[in-house]
């Protein structure tokens, strides 16, 4: 073998001038792509759901608002730990070991069924609980009408995460992508079918929204299943196989809660992570309604460009973990930094189209004519210039995260997250923007902060580990 080829997890041979960094970011680029897609069409049909429910006037939008804080906080839980199947099956990859990959998608499977019963019952009583937490009971019941069609949503939700991040693992993404791809027109009719009464189906409103929801994520779910189950080179790994039968001598039961140990840190950390860009719009509306509509907009634009380096950091994990289960240091490193290089190199460059139309994007959101949105327009072009720290930052802690998971680290990152978000993001928020006098900017200010010292402690971590060549036992070898 020359200098500059490097050996895959499948024992193929990957040729590059550049030598194994070239082929490593290659081979990164490859994984990241259809992973970036596939996030960026969830938010497209989110986006979609929330202009036909727009449609129906400002309470039915509000209503909806309230009742994503509800799902929200249910569905992280289930997803963060499902997520782990990702680093575990890859680890299994990489060691040539086809049972472990299928253990542990199969522990991730029974992971989504075990929380999917109490996750779905407790979107019933979304009205229930808006009430609890002081929101009007008008509003509250229409949410309670969402979230009676969206809970049937959240176990295929969970499976399909589950089965992608299979997928992702054996190097073989593209399936998720084009059922998710297929997904996004049928999502947009449905939803319009059943939210307004066509095509002889029921007007539902915003219970229909719900249902539209669920049954595309059951048709995404189902989907996902088949080709797993059927289709090359998934069916080798007999996915469905003796699914229920738990192996006593292969540690079904450890490896469940190994899951469990390295995914439930992961929501935790989202979940701190939401938590402040929600205080940090309580805050807003502290200072007016302008800085409120301002700041939805810069983390709108936030949110869509997070989700490239939420795939780049996908499949970081799956690179690391495939490299854990070989048992190559140096190669595990390479995999980390060379991801993080994409992700910083990709936020910096959409940072500054970002900066360059700061002053186009908020028409985008509030009309290309919008004179009483003057100042919200003007405000928003200040924090979209502000949020160039922010962006890159943001890249930096999502990749870094995502190759930290695949050397089943996470329970370190979670109280670098409390520490970076609340300690330093959120006071810095609170003290610059009021008693300091920024105001908005100073709020936007402190969340930039927060994010830079969550970026630059995973950073710093994921050096510390790889320098001193880390590598974490694979359960199963």
């Amino acid at each position: 073998m020359t200098a500059t080829e490097t050996i895959t997890p499948a024992g193929a041979k990957v040729a590059g001038r550049g030598g194994p960094w070239r082929a490593g970011l290659a081979e990164t680029m490859r994984l990241a792509a259809p992973m970036a897609l596939i996030q960026l069409g969830q938010i497209a049909m989110m986006t979609t759901d929330l202009m036909l429910i727009g449609r129906l006037g400002d309470a039915a939008l509000a209503a909806a608002a309230l009742a994503h804080t509800v799902l929200f906080a249910a569905f992280t839980i289930g997803m963060g730990i499902v997520s782990a199947v990702a680093p575990l099956a890859a680890q299994g990859y990489g060691a040539r070991e086809p049972r472990m990959v299928r253990r542990a998608l199969r522990v991730g499977l029974w992971a989504a069924l075990l929380l999917g019963v109490p996750g779905t019952l407790v979107q019933f009583w979304g009205e229930a609980i808006l009430i609890a937490l002081g929101q009007a009971p008008e509003a509250a019941a229409l949410a309670g009408r969402y979230l009676a069609g969206m809970a049937w949503a959240i176990l295929p939700a969970w499976t399909f995460i589950a089965l992608r991040n299979f997928m992702g693992a054996v190097n073989r993404p593209e399936p998720a992508l084009w059922i998710t791809l297929v997904a996004i027109p049928v999502n947009a009719g449905l939803s319009y079918a059943l939210i307004y009464g066509a095509f002889g189906l029921p007007a539902l409103d915003l219970m229909g929204a719900g249902l539209a929801t669920a049954v595309v994520d059951v048709g995404m779910c189902a989907a996902a299943i088949w080709i797993a189950y059927t289709r090359h080179p998934f069916k080798k790994y007999r996915v469905l196989g003796r699914f229920w039968r738990h192996r006593r001598e292969g540690g079904d039961w450890q490896l469940l809660a190994k899951l469990v140990v390295i995914g439930l840190p992961i929501s935790g950390a989202l979940l701190l992570e939401y938590g402040l860009f929600a205080a940090a719009a309580l805050l807003m509306g502290r200072i007016s309604m302008s800085a409120v509509a301002a700041h939805q907009i810069a983390l709108q634009v936030a949110a869509i460009l997070y989700m490239v380096p939420f795939g780049i950091a996908t499949a970081a994990t799956v690179r690391v973990g495939q490299a854990v289960g070989r048992r190559d240091a140096t190669a595990t490193r390479r995999a980390g930094f060379v991801a993080l290089g994409l992700g910083v190199t990709f936020m910096g460059a959409m940072t500054l189209i970002v900066a360059l139309a700061r002053h186009a994007i908020p028409h985008l959101f509030l009309g290309a004519e919008a004179p009483q949105s003057a100042d919200t327009i003007a405000l928003a072009a200040t924090l979209l210039v502000l949020a160039a720290s922010f962006f890159i930052t943001d890249g930096a802690q999502t990749v870094a995260g995502g190759a930290l998971r695949g050397l089943n680290d996470t329970r370190v990152p979670l109280l670098f997250s409390a520490f970076s978000f609340w300690a330093v993001g959120f006071l810095s928020s609170l003290w610059l923007g009021f008693p300091m006098g920024f105001g908005a900017v100073g709020v936007w200010i402190g969340l930039s902060l927060g994010t830079a010292v969550y970026a630059g402690l995973l950073v710093w971590r994921f050096h510390l580990l790889t320098a001193r060549g880390y590598l974490p036992a694979v359960p199963g070898t």
